[in-house]
């Protein structure tokens, strides 16, 4: 699926501010133009300098397809200095956020026993520990304003585990499991929490699997093929809208190709 066949712009998310973590490319990059062509105002998170291009050519797609300026904020999620501070960039530049996607992730595949304790906890700090760094500083402003929608990317491996993923798939159920508690603790502010949790989707994380594990994988899919960014995103614009009330809380949604049926 190409980003031109995706409809056209509508509404559901008009005045809302969106911030996407790592939404300089993949899943990201995919749900900041859905956030943008339903009318909301798009906060575009990336690293560093090897992701600025990446961010600058979104920035311009994205002010081509809505009609409000995206804002492009920078920093490493695993330094609560460079969270506070993107944070507090969004908010002294617009004022508010009202939707956060947790979205910024790292891979990698080792055997337990044969895993560097640093790669551990490189995994767990980008994948896991930054949803908590920015859910702390973006929750009181939801609070005070009585709406929120907090959407954490995590994955299918959370929830059936993955060989030579131990770290990964500890990180990413962890995701599940600090979304339900806070999806109980916000309820009463009008705050929502949900998690998508993609199968494989088409991005730079799946190029770097043999074709032997992706031909073993596709033989388990009842849909018979990987996704694409482009088909997580309607998942996140259903999650952070409000039509007539969102009833999901504290759930996982899956686009994953059956790879996970519950």
């Amino acid at each position: 699926m190409k980003e031109s066949d995706i409809p056209g712009k509508s509404s559901l998310l008009m005045g809302k501010v969106a911030l996407v973590t790592g939404a300089s490319q993949g899943i990201g990059r995919a749900i900041a133009i859905a956030f943008q062509r339903e009318g909301a105002q798009v906060v575009v998170h990336y690293k560093g300098s090897e992701n600025r291009k990446d961010a600058e050519n979104l920035k311009v797609e994205l002010e081509r397809l809505g009609d409000t300026s995206p804002l492009l904020v920078q920093g490493d999620v695993t330094i609560e200095d460079d969270v506070k501070k993107a944070v507090d960039s969004v908010m002294d530049k617009i004022g508010r956020i009202d939707i956060l996607v947790n979205n910024a992730g790292v891979l990698s595949q080792y055997e337990v026993h044969k895993m560097p304790v640093d790669e551990w906890d490189r995994i767990i700090g980008t994948n896991l520990r930054s949803v908590f760094l920015f859910t702390r500083l973006v929750v009181p402003g939801m609070i005070e304003r009585k709406w929120g929608r907090i959407i954490n990317i995590a994955s299918q491996l959370g929830q059936i585990g993955g060989e030579e993923m131990a770290h990964y798939s500890a990180s990413k159920a962890g995701i599940i499991g600090f979304t339900k508690s806070i999806a109980r603790e916000l309820g009463k502010h009008n705050i929502t929490a949900n998690c998508i949790a993609p199968g494989p989707i088409e991005t730079d994380m799946l190029k770097e699997e043999t074709d032997e594990w992706r031909n073993s994988k596709l033989s388990e899919l009842p849909l018979k093929r990987f996704g694409y960014p482009e088909e997580v995103a309607p998942t996140a614009v259903l999650l952070a809208s409000d039509p007539r009330g969102n009833l999901y809380t504290g759930q996982t949604l899956g686009p994953n190709s059956g790879d996970v049926m519950l």
